[in-house]
């Protein structure tokens, strides 16, 4: 399946990767391109785990001996990698996009400017979708995700309009919703506007905030001394989270100090500050504009704070 090109691919694997023999993760499998990648790098005693909760990533999947697919979302990922004898690993990459696949895909509802379903499932097994958000959550829960989610401070005049529209008929399909938040919308920034409350609606449906956090928890335990992490955001939400954890070791990203102050975090930074792609790969990839890539390295913090 045509998936995207894969986003800051060489800063990314080329800061990951330091053994070739070593155990890697690819949390956010996709169409394989992180992955493939990775594989390059690596030695014939290498391995590689990856994670993909969406079935339609299975049609990428490499055929390689030292490559192994877990169809699961990558908050499993201690559970998965214990069950697999690869614990801990020297490195885990995240991508966490959306892919142009599923975005291109219009039964998938992840567009709105593709007529489908309101749906927008990464795993198509889950319970919850768009529909059920757009149309049962009561003005309060959709203001609040459209703020939260969204940061969009109109979230409230938001929830108002669908909730009037959905009261005249269900909204069904992607481009329904965009015509009922039509009269809400600043001209001129429609499509800004219609990419965070999309935004909002995904995350809420796929609870994409709790898994990240679920995955940057486990970080410190599934990493080997020397391991790396590196991980790709694509909005500020995201990016603040991982920002923070890999700062402190914790999601409020403050920095705990010993008795004589020396700070005790698991990670030091191997990119000072977040890489970004250049021109010339969101000319040919505008997709990776929002992009950003922190990459950080597990230490082994001593009791004294020091780092060996």
């Amino acid at each position: 399946m045509e998936y995207h090109n894969p986003v800051l691919l060489h800063p990314s694997v080329d800061a990951l990767v330091t053994n070739p023999s070593g155990t890697y993760v690819d949390v956010t499998f996709g169409g394989g391109g992180h992955s493939r990648a990775i594989l390059e790098k690596l030695s014939p005693e290498g391995r590689l785990v990856a994670f993909d909760q969406d079935e339609e990533s299975q049609a990428n999947l490499i055929d390689d001996p030292r490559f192994q697919f877990v169809p699961s979302n990558f908050k499993n990922l201690t559970r998965f990698l214990q069950y697999h004898k690869a614990w801990p690993v020297d490195g885990i990459l995240a991508d966490l996009g959306i892919s142009s696949h599923q975005i291109d895909t219009a039964e998938r509802g992840f567009s709105y400017s593709k007529e489908g379903r309101l749906d927008m499932r990464m795993n198509a097994a889950a319970a919850l979708s768009a529909h059920e958000v757009v149309n049962q959550y009561d003005e309060a829960q959709l203001a609040r995700l459209f703020y939260t989610y969204g940061e969009l401070h109109e979230g409230r005049r938001l929830a108002q309009q669908i909730v009037r529209a959905r009261a005249e008929q269900p909204i069904d399909t992607t481009l329904q919703l965009a015509e009922a938040l039509k009269p809400s919308l600043p001209r001129g920034r429609e499509n800004k506007y219609l990419s965070k409350i999309f935004q909002a609606l995904r995350i809420e449906v796929n609870h994409e905030m709790e898994v990240l956090e679920s995955l940057l928890t486990q970080l410190p335990a599934a990493l080997k001394t020397g391991g790396r992490v590196a991980i790709i955001a694509y909005h500020s939400l995201e990016d603040r989270m991982v920002k923070n954890f890999l700062r402190a070791g914790n999601l409020a990203g403050e920095v705990e100090k010993d008795f004589f102050g020396n700070p005790l975090t698991p990670f030091k930074a191997v990119t000072r500050k977040a890489v970004v792609p250049d021109e010339d790969e969101i000319m040919t990839n505008p997709r990776a504009r929002s992009a950003k890539l922190r990459v950080a390295e597990k230490i082994n913090v001593q009791p004294n704070g020091l780092d060996h």
